[in-house]
């Protein structure tokens, strides 16, 4: 699915190519919550990066969360890069070397109509704001960290892959 995207003040405009579209997975960890999830949690969508072209890209800045879970004894830099719009704010896209074919738009920077998700799944759990409330459907799945299922799986199970 082609996706068109950018941040609230239209400095950047971004599109690329997306064969996992819909916007399922919400992550309550508080690096999305604090960087993009204003509702206490982020959707992130999967994109081929080979396709990404943007519009305004030196109005983008790049953010490196740092990482402490609770049985680690220092926090470290994330390799993760979340990328942002210098001028508003809007959170855009996270980039991560260590896949670097894929690309995950912020469902939230998307201007493209998504496809609505036949179920969610709720990761980090763990980490979530204790003022979040999560609303789960009766098929949605909850994971206290990651799922083992990806994204393209999740997509895959529900033949909903482009």
């Amino acid at each position: 699915m082609h996706l068109e995207g950018s941040c609230q003040c239209g400095a950047v405009r971004f599109q690329l190519e997306s064969p996992h579209p819909y916007p399922y997975q919400r992550c309550y960890c508080s690096i999305c919550r604090k960087t993009q999830g204003g509702g206490g949690y982020a959707i992130n969508l999967g994109g081929d990066n080979a396709s990404l072209r943007v519009q305004g890209r030196q109005h983008v800045t790049v953010y490196h969360a740092r990482l402490k879970e609770p049985e680690d004894a220092r926090a470290h830099r994330s390799p993760a890069e979340r990328h942002f719009c210098g001028v508003c704010g809007t959170a855009l896209w996270l980039y991560d070397a260590r896949w670097p074919e894929l690309i995950h738009p912020f469902a939230s920077a998307i201007d493209t109509p998504l496809p609505e998700p036949p179920e969610s799944t709720h990761i980090m759990l763990e980490f979530k704001a204790p003022w979040v409330a999560v609303e789960a459907g009766p098929k949605d799945r909850r994971h206290e960290r990651y799922p083992e299922e990806s994204i393209a799986d999740w997509h895959d199970r529900l033949g909903l892959s482009r």
